[in-house]
């Protein structure tokens, strides 16, 4: 007799090629729009960070806006407050993470005048979630959301991912050094769990350092459809 099956999704492993290394932090408050400060602190502290290939920097976000669409209203002058449970998250290759866990903490930035002291670190594999979440796609500022669908579903053919659901949300200007960066929201559901693995791995567009094209899991899209 000859049996052959698929292996369940639930048994298969998630390689760690790529995993979230994720800092305690000791911050009272952070700019809302705080991507090119956190990017700029972090890499003069480590230059070696912008010159790691696939790494990338998760914009840091508050209680409640962890897994929702909404963030913050978003400004020049606006702060977001951050409780202690807040963690500064980076998500690099491998072969760079003892590197980080050792270099980073005791570092301090400045992002506006607020002080940031980074802790101990810990590591966190990608998860192997269906429905996954950016909450800034790179974009051009001319598209509408038909075209940064199309454009995004372009993209995601390139990495061998197809499409099955797919909600653009709100478009975010964010400040860089060079000017205004414009980017979009993006949500993608019943992703096979290979498929999900390597998006998270891979990233859509560029900015991986101002966390763009950075996924994370989501609770679902039905909680974003309604």
């Amino acid at each position: 007799m000859f049996w052959n099956e698929d292996p369940q999704p639930d048994l298969i492993p998630t390689p760690e090629r790529v995993l979230d290394v994720l800092f305690a932090i000791d911050c009272r408050r952070i700019p809302v729009d705080h991507a090119q400060l956190l990017a700029g602190g972090l890499c003069s502290a480590l230059p070696w960070l912008a010159e790691t290939a696939g790494l990338g920097i998760h914009s840091i976000h508050g209680a409640g806006s962890q897994n929702g669409w909404e963030r913050p209203a978003h400004g020049t002058d606006s702060w977001m407050q951050l409780s202690r449970r807040t963690r500064l998250a980076i998500r690099a290759p491998r072969p760079v993470i003892e590197r980080l866990l050792s270099e980073l903490p005791g570092t301090r930035l400045s992002l506006a005048g607020e002080p940031l002291t980074i802790g101990q670190g810990r590591t966190r594999a990608l998860s192997r979630e269906t429905t996954l979440f950016a909450r800034y796609v790179v974009c051009d500022p001319e598209q509408d959301e038909p075209a940064f669908l199309g454009a995004a579903a372009e993209a995601l053919g390139a990495l061998d991912i197809r499409i099955r659901k797919a909600l653009s949300g709100r478009a975010t200007p964010l400040s860089t050094a060079s000017g205004v960066l414009h980017s979009r929201s993006l949500l993608l559901a019943d992703l096979r769990p290979e498929e999900s693995i390597r998006l998270q791995e891979e990233g859509l567009g560029r900015e991986r350092l101002l966390g763009c094209g950075l996924f994370i899991p989501h609770k679902g899209i039905e909680a974003v459809r309604h």
